[in-house]
């Protein structure tokens, strides 16, 4: 009686939203779950597409797991997580987003009933690390080194790896021509892991086939003033000049006060603005080169004095563009026309404006330092084209993490087969409960197959059963067997160049289990509700102050127009 009449002790605000235990462990469970739903039938080159439209009015329709994940206002925090991991495993190896949804989904969904019979989670953590652990040794021993070979031998298998990748999205059906593409593309940057020395522009109109690789710098061609046509569009191992100044002709100093007693000095004002101008015409001419480009804004009186003389110039050039020009050319960016000598200009073989679709473009190429390319992509809708950017950003991405780390796993589900088949065999040499964890693990992998057959429309069921029979041979030779989505069996993925590197793998078993691991190991979730009030109020505040400041806009009297 005494212990019903203790008078209740209260911690938190009131109005805060607690949640622990079991229950709250198969929510979360439940909510990763109905994440990895959304993008399981992505996965594999049969895989539907996601259209996505956002609150703006944007479509976006997309194959890519990273892509789907960011766009879907996912307002759950458990399923936050998936998201995260998505993101990682994007900047970091570039393709396998979907894989990683997946897996770490089907991690959570074998190990809830486990949870629902009331195994401590720290239990099923512990094993799954193992489990982890064991996977990626496994996969390090699988994989298959490219080191060693000629140029040659190395770019045709970077190639399959870059068609692995390209099959299961949009533009899958021109696989090998951007597959080459691709892996041109990589090499000619070389060694410097910098992603933005490919660059990739957009141009409406035409098909796929019409896209092609500049070997050096591509870029639309800028806002021109009157006598730019009159320039010449072509130059062979023209000296190139990079100015981050304006060329125009302006009041030097806006803010400076000039008391004059004469009119006639007005004009001697005047006079020494135009020689300004003049003079750091003159030094560009002078340098002797024959393209300049620049940051800011190249004046009409500036493109009338280089088309006189013969020279091209462009202003307003982006940022990258202009970077990208210097590393490819061997030119430095200059701050001032003063002093240029011939160590800062840059050259290249051939300089030329091309009519790509319905726009121009200023083409450089033959570079000396070569340490740049551009791909031009052509595409029928505007969606198309920004997919297959993003296609060709996983295939590139790919591409550099094969080159780095050289060695290849066969794809097409062949890994999980075999890595589940060896997780069922360990787990049978091991006493106690954690034989059960490592093999719903090993089962959790079997997704990946399970999946890609789904997607094409075949016999899950019926090709798994194939598989295990395969990889479970003694002999081993059945590990590279994976699924054949054009038949509807299985085959030998490594003969057939369904490859991937293994560190896509190795990075979304890591990632995965991390995050089961994670959800797992939550058991109470605190909401508190009066923090997301003020925040609301302190935004509505702020709104309200920005609306009575806006009536104080105007200009004063003679203060100058922005």
């Amino acid at each position: 009686m005494a212990a019903m009449l203790q008078p209740q002790i209260i911690l938190l605000k009131e109005g805060t939203d607690t949640s622990q235990g079991k229950a709250q462990l198969v929510s979360n469970i439940n909510a990763c779950t109905a994440v990895a739903d959304v993008v399981r039938t992505t996965l594999g080159p049969r895989g539907m597409d996601k259209l996505i439209h956002d609150d703006k009015g944007n479509v976006t329709i997309s194959n890519d797991g990273a892509t789907i994940m960011k766009l879907l206002d996912i307002v759950h925090p458990a399923a936050k997580i998936l998201v995260d991991i998505a993101k990682s495993q994007d900047s970091e190896v570039g393709d396998g987003t979907t894989t990683v949804v997946l897996l770490a989904g089907e991690f959570l969904k074998e190990a809830k009933p486990f949870v629902e019979d009331g195994v401590h989670p720290q239990n099923l953590i512990r094993s799954y690390r193992t489990a982890c652990y064991l996977a990626i040794e496994k996969v390090k021993e699988l994989a298959v080194s490219i080191e060693g070979k000629s140029l040659e031998e190395k770019k045709s298998l970077l190639a399959k790896c870059a068609a692995t990748t390209l099959s299961s999205k949009l533009i899958g059906g021109e696989k090998e021509f951007f597959a080459s593409m691709v892996v041109d593309a990589v090499i000619a940057i070389g060694n410097d892991d910098r992603l933005n020395l490919i660059g990739v522009k957009k141009v409406p109109g035409g098909t796929m086939r019409d896209s092609f690789l500049v070997n050096g710098v591509a870029f639309k061609k800028t806002f021109s003033y009157a006598g730019f046509e009159q320039q010449p569009k072509k130059f062979l191992n023209p000296k190139i000049l990079l100015l981050n100044i304006e060329l125009e002709l302006k009041s030097e100093k806006e803010n400076a006060e000039i008391r004059l007693s004469d009119p006639s000095q007005y004009q001697s004002i005047v006079d020494a603005e135009w020689n300004i101008i003049y003079d750091k015409l003159d030094k560009c001419v002078k340098s002797g080169a024959k393209v300049v480009l620049s940051r800011l804004a190249i004046g009409d009186l500036a493109t009338q004095y280089f088309a006189d003389r013969d020279i091209f110039c462009a202003g307003r050039v982006a940022e990258e563009d202009l970077q990208r020009v210097a590393a490819a050319t061997g030119g430095t960016i200059q701050t001032s026309v003063n002093n240029i000598i011939d160590e800062v200009l840059g050259t290249c073989e051939v300089f030329e404006e091309r009519q790509v679709g319905n726009e121009r473009f200023n083409i450089f190429s033959g570079c000396p330092s070569g340490r740049t390319a551009t791909i031009v992509l052509r595409g029928g809708a505007d969606q198309f084209i920004e997919e297959a950017e993003r296609s060709l950003h996983d295939a590139i991405m790919i591409v550099r993490r094969a080159l780095k780390n050289s060695t290849v796993v066969a794809g097409g589900g062949a890994i999980d087969m075999e890595i589940s088949r060896y997780l069922r065999q360990h787990a049978r040499t091991i006493a106690g409960k954690s034989q059960l964890f490592i093999n719903s693990y090993a089962k959790a992998l079997e997704v990946i197959p399970r999946q890609l057959c789904d997607n094409a429309g075949f016999d899950a069921t019926d090709v798994l059963n194939k598989l295990r029979q395969k990889h479970a041979l003694p002999s081993g030779e059945g590990a590279p067997y994976g699924v054949d989505i054009n038949t509807g069996g299985i085959e030998d993925s490594f003969a057939n160049f369904v490859w991937e590197p293994s560190v896509v793998k190795i990075n979304a078993i890591n990632a995965a289990t991390e995050a089961a691991c994670l959800i797992l190991s939550v058991d109470e979730t605190v909401k508190n509700p009066k923090s997301e009030s003020a925040q609301g109020e302190a935004a509505a505040s702020a709104m309200a102050g920005r609306g009575h400041g806006g009536g104080f806009r105007g200009r004063g009297r003679g203060m100058r127009r922005r």
